[in-house]
């Protein structure tokens, strides 16, 4: 299998996206004959990684990139805030980055060299890719995704969004508009979207080509539990890790954990930094929580990995968590994840391995929070049965190598074999997740 991807975010050493994409094709490439056009940005860290049997071309639109990146920094008030202003401010930068592409290896496409073109990043569903058409036309299938994206704010957290800066949102619907929109997803063989929310932003129109495909995944040599867990102590540990911005919530998951008499004998741990953190700080010393509460900033994935191995819960209250690779990470390293139940972390746990809370105004959400963690912190047997649970799906379905078999189907499916795939199909439980309200 020959397979030219398009990869503008691929950096090992840049969180979320970029290192998905890194880690994605890398996998990728143990199993076909892979390209990866990335920008050039990425060349000096994807130097010193490795990047295993991928033949890396790098592109150069910096002509462009560079003004928009800072005009978009200037905008957002920084880079932690403001999503939808960088995504909708990338633009006209990825239409050139497709343009540098194609400049490139436009007569290799023309000439068959490629079996299938795979744009696996930006994941946003609002940024076009004109090589869908382009491709398609020289008969290469073209594929999409995994998109991310199209998740509502929920309306009780409209002082989050206004926080997030997220003005934006309330136009977000204006990229159905943009040149190359349409026919992006009218050529595309198959497009992967990684949640409901996603495909329903998509459009129903394009769902015989709309694949089930959550971006997450797990690098097992380093979010693993081989030891095996221990029966959890009568000192139980909570661990939250996340950027520290309005939309994830921090300060309900230290308020839930120290307003709740039932937990006074316990501890929480909380991994990451942001905007946020002055905020939670006071947040600690109100609940008098500054005994039990631990802000240990920003961790290597090595670091997080081991406290996730000597923690006893995952406690993630975001209420616009898109993917939430976090709650995979913390899966597969044997944890129970208590989540609120929208959103990517809705579909990643279920009943068996976890705990997901009803979205809710705020003071409620925290209140139904500190009752599901005060249930988990009362039954050893509960931790023990969730974690093993949450540690074999993640190992089965979320692994690079297991979704690069995925894409591989994805592959011969375009290509006129087999059945169209479904990630899911395989692992659907049909309990449904208790609620706490």
């Amino acid at each position: 299998m020959r397979t030219l991807i398009l990869a503008d975010d691929c950096n090992p050493d840049w969180p979320s996206l970029p290192v998905v994409g890194f880690k994605a094709a890398k996998a990728l490439a143990d199993k076909a004959d892979v390209v990866v056009a990335t920008h050039v940005r990425n060349r000096a860290n994807i130097e010193q990684a490795g990047f295993g049997r991928v033949a890396v071309e790098y592109v150069d639109n910096e002509y462009i990139a560079a003004p928009m990146y800072r005009f978009a920094e200037f905008l957002r008030g920084g880079s932690s805030v403001g999503w939808t202003t960088n995504i909708a401010l990338a633009y006209p930068s990825y239409l050139a980055f497709e343009r540098e592409v194609w400049k490139r290896f436009g007569s290799q496409i023309r000439s068959g060299r490629f079996d299938v073109i795979h744009r696996l990043t930006p994941m946003s569903p609002t940024l076009p890719s004109p090589i869908a058409a382009w491709s398609s036309r020289c008969g290469v299938p073209f594929v999409l995704g995994p998109l991310n994206g199209g998740l509502k704010w929920p309306s009780a957290y409209r002082a989050e969004l206004a926080k997030e800066r997220e003005w934006l949102s309330y136009l977000r619907q204006a990229y159905r508009h943009l040149p190359y929109l349409k026919s992006t997803f009218r050529r595309s063989a198959a497009i992967l979207a990684a949640f409901d929310h996603t495909a329903a932003d998509v459009g129903s129109e394009f769902g015989s080509r709309i694949v089930n495909f959550p971006e997450v995944g797990i690098d097992p040599e380093i979010f693993g539990d081989a030891r095996g867990r221990p029966r959890p102590g009568p000192r139980k540990t909570f661990l939250f890790v996340g950027r520290l911005v309005p939309y994830k919530l921090p300060r309900l998951a230290v308020e839930a954990f120290c307003m709740h008499p039932a937990l006074r004998a316990h501890r929480m741990i909380v991994v990451g930094d942001g905007p946020e953190r002055s905020a939670l700080e006071q947040a600690i010393r109100d609940c008098g929580g500054a005994d039990r509460v631990q802000l240990c900033g920003w961790k290597t994935q090595s670091e997080v990995a081991e406290l996730m191995r000597q923690s006893d819960i995952l406690v993630q209250p975001s209420i616009r968590e898109l993917g939430a690779g976090v709650v995979i990470e913390a899966m597969a390293c044997g944890l129970p994840c208590v989540v609120t139940d929208y959103g990517g972390p809705a579909t990643l746990i279920d009943a068996d391995r976890g705990i997901k809370v009803p979205v809710a105004p705020y003071e409620a959400l925290r209140t139904s929070f500190g009752a599901a963690l005060a249930r988990v912190a009362d039954d050893d047997d509960m931790i023990l049965r969730m974690g093993e649970a949450a540690r074999t799906h993640a190992e089965r379905h979320y692994t690079w190598a297991a979704k690069a078999d995925k894409l591989l189907e994805v592959y011969a499916w375009v290509l006129g074999g087999g059945h169209k795939p479904d990630f899911f199909a395989a692992d659907v439980s049909s309990e449904a997740a208790p609620n706490f309200e």
